[in-house]
């Protein structure tokens, strides 16, 4: 007979205990293990990766913390006590959950995962390549219409996001964006990482430039969108590209990189940290 690692019982008792072991909360004061129920009028979401650098985090702005990395208790109690929501990362083949009852089964797993963690709805991250009015198209927006139904069911005050590419154009994620954004509570648009491909000049650009990440919201917009829920992702990195040439009025050509049949791409970079990157820019001297 063996010891639950967490509580210390009987493994025998654990059969019937497991609810009890999974049940204590970690946080000193056991209130904080209730989910967030309040609502604000703004969001500022944070992606918690790794680490413990959620501590130098701006507390009296951030609304949510999602969970990228390994789960730490002390981040869910420390959350909780800022009024903070902290929400669950949902990545699932598109094409595992066409299947209403494989579909069911995977949202019942993470409506079970975050009450166990006491955490307070789920993120979904789903990038893969769908093309429109295919049956993994409409499973997409079941799966986000299930989930939100079930969270908001299970979990009261939880909250279901969908990560969205900084444009609806449909280039290989056709997804029924009009649909998600009525049907989960808003929409996270990842507005980086906007040169993916790069099929025309091929030279060193930004990450974001200003005036495509506007036109990118513009088309959400146009599209009958609620601009309040439309949350912008920032990017709190750049790229560092090796130049191949310096052209006479100062571009940056690149070397190849190709991707999805694309010549070139910001593959061709390394990321690097806005640590860094503020660094470089205050010991610039033009």
């Amino acid at each position: 007979m063996g010891l639950c690692a967490v509580c210390g019982v009987p493994l025998l008792i654990l059969i019937i205990g497991a609810a009890v072991c999974l049940a204590a909360c970690p946080c000193s004061d056991p209130a904080l293990c209730q989910p967030i129920q309040h609502s604000r009028d703004f969001e500022v979401y944070t992606f918690h990766v790794r680490g413990k650098n959620w501590k130098h985090y701006d507390w009296s702005v951030v609304t949510t913390v999602a969970l990228f990395g390994s789960y730490d208790p002390g981040l869910m109690c420390f959350a909780h006590s800022k009024g903070a929501r902290f929400v669950l990362k949902g990545n699932v083949s598109v094409k595992k959950i066409i299947d209403p009852k494989k579909r069911a089964a995977w949202i019942a797993e993470k409506v079970n995962l975050t009450k166990t963690q006491y955490m307070d709805g789920i993120n979904l991250d789903i990038e893969q390549t769908i093309r429109p009015h295919t049956p993994e198209y409409y499973a997409l927006t079941d799966l986000v219409k299930e989930t939100t139904e079930a969270f908001h069911k299970e979990i009261p005050g939880s909250q279901v996001t969908f990560d969205a590419s900084w444009s609806p154009k449909c280039a290989d994620r056709c997804y029924n964006y009009s649909a998600i954004a009525e049907l989960s509570d808003f929409v996270f648009v990842m507005s980086y990482d906007e040169q993916p491909q790069i099929l025309n000049e091929c030279i060193a650009g930004a990450n974001a430039p200003f005036n495509q990440t506007i036109t990118g919201y513009q088309q959400f917009i146009n599209m009958g969108i609620d601009p309040k829920k439309l949350v912008m992702g920032v990017p709190w990195y750049g790229y560092d590209y090796v130049c191949v040439n310096i052209t006479e009025d100062n571009k940056c050509d690149l070397e190849k990189c190709p991707i999805q049949g694309a010549p070139y791409s910001n593959e061709a970079g390394r990321q690097v940290v806005y640590r860094t990157i503020m660094k470089q820019v205050n010991s610039s001297l033009t």
